[in-house]
């Protein structure tokens, strides 16, 4: 077993976002995708992010605003939601915390990606 902590972990800068990736945990090919953990601090709003993998973020805690293209969510802690390829999304923080959120990301029509989930839920 590994244990991951954000707390302890390198992070950086995106505007006043703070960055935490799982590269820096020397996994290599171990993970059928690439992880990080970012906070955003209360009133502020991503930088507007697009890119061609699929992107499953998870809100840990705080209440998030999330805006997917013309969409707009809120996704309270505990909640999640899967952006899509190529979409246009940024997540703001309405509220008097910091809202910390876990992004797993993956280029679509990945079958590794699919077998290993798949291996994994067998053994739950």
């Amino acid at each position: 077993m590994r244990t991951f902590d954000n707390t302890r972990a390198e992070s950086y800068l995106v505007a006043d976002i703070e960055v935490v990736r799982w590269e820096q945990f020397g996994l290599g090919d171990a993970m059928p995708f690439s992880a990080m953990w970012y906070t955003v601090p209360p009133g502020s709003t991503s930088p507007t992010d697009c890119h061609p993998e699929l992107e499953l973020s998870v809100v840990l805690s705080g209440s998030a605003t999330v805006t997917v293209d013309s969409s707009v969510a809120v996704v309270n802690a505990g909640g999640a939601i899967l952006i899509e390829s190529d979409e246009r999304h940024s997540v703001h923080n309405h509220s008097d915390e910091p809202v910390l959120v876990f992004s797993a990301y993956w280029m679509p029509g990945d079958e590794h990606v699919g077998a290993e989930a798949t291996e994994a839920m067998a053994h739950v």
